[in-house]
């Protein structure tokens, strides 16, 4: 009996012991790449950076590989507060607020330094404001490098794109893109893309580098073709009914946060493009094309869709380049 008392008030102690560790706040992180991408380990930076600012207030459980679902999934999520807090997003986010459709425009984005001016400036301010409106704070962003065509059929013109089956993000705007070269773009989650292209159903997709090699698809396309048809970024996006719950000490940790994420990722970012791009040269056939061509075909495919808004957006944003 003495034994069972003794063992009753240490399990008492060692619960009481927890619950006073517990984390106030648990943030649930999901995104869709890999645990090698760089997105990933700025996830553990923000984790680490905002549990330790946070004295323990907040626990972050990061979710890599599409855990939580597609993009789309974890964005549905978020904004009914079912499950996930914090994604990374950009035009997907169009369904909520069309003008978001603008950073998937395709050739907008002129080089590094333009997307830092539009971030920096008037029209990121007007993105973060629409952001809101759709229900998400914005804590950072990761700037991407341009996306790229893969293809197990080589392309080499617009010509060569005509009846291509090609995976593109759920992104109206980008179907419109592929659409104006002849292509059929096909909508997918990014999980699904492996499988799809090893099985035959798609031929092509289009991505940045970082994904072309994380995701491993040089092992299942023959050729890079080099159309450099986007820059984009993609934001580190919370819940706003998450986000304005917090305390504000704590909102600013996580603000905090997200800006030390965001600069982890951009280091390693500047790192890999490098890297990756010399990695793919020994797996894949470059291909260069005449990317004006390209711009042409795909700019006057897209601008007869955009609302006054949008034109609006893409004129300020334009004029960022000079």
């Amino acid at each position: 009996m003495k034994k069972l008392l003794i063992m009753t008030l240490i399990v008492g102690l060692l619960a009481m012991s927890c619950a006073a560790f517990a984390a106030d706040y648990t943030l649930s992180l999901g995104h869709i790449q890999s645990e090698d991408d760089s997105w990933h380990k700025a996830a553990l930076a923000f984790e680490e950076y905002v549990e330790e600012k946070s004295e323990g207030r907040i626990e972050v459980e990061v979710y890599p590989n599409s855990q939580l679902g597609s993009e789309v999934d974890m964005l549905t999520s978020i904004l009914m507060q079912s499950g996930c807090d914090i994604t990374y997003t950009g035009e997907s986010m169009q369904t909520y607020e069309p003008d978001l459709g603008m950073i998937g425009m395709p050739y907008l984005i002129q080089s590094d330094e333009h997307m830092e001016a539009v971030l920096n400036g008037e029209p990121g301010k007007k993105f973060e404001a629409l952001m809101e409106n759709a229900g998400m704070k914005v804590i950072g962003y990761f700037t991407r490098g341009p996306r790229y065509i893969t293809s197990n059929r080589k392309i080499e013109s617009i010509a060569d794109c005509q009846n291509l089956l090609i995976r593109t993000p759920q992104s109206p705007m980008t179907v419109a893109a592929f659409e104006a070269l002849g292509a059929k773009p096909t909508p997918m989650a990014l999980n699904e893309v492996f499988t799809s292209l090893q099985q035959g159903t798609i031929e092509a997709q289009e991505n940045p580098y970082a994904f072309i090699k994380n995701q491993s698809f040089y092992e299942v396309q023959k050729y890079l073709i080099k159309t450099a048809h986007l820059r984009a970024w993609v934001y580190i996006a919370m819940g706003k009914a998450q986000f304005d719950a917090l305390p504000e000490d704590l909102q600013q940790v996580v603000l905090d946060g997200g800006k030390y994420a965001q600069d982890v990722e951009h280091e390693l970012f500047l790192q890999n493009e490098v890297e990756f791009e010399n990695f793919l040269q020994e797996k894949m056939e470059f291909i260069e094309v005449d990317q004006k061509a390209f711009a042409d075909a795909m700019i006057a495919g897209v601008l007869p869709t955009l609302t006054d808004s949008q034109k609006a957006l893409y004129e300020e944003i334009a004029a960022l380049a000079e």
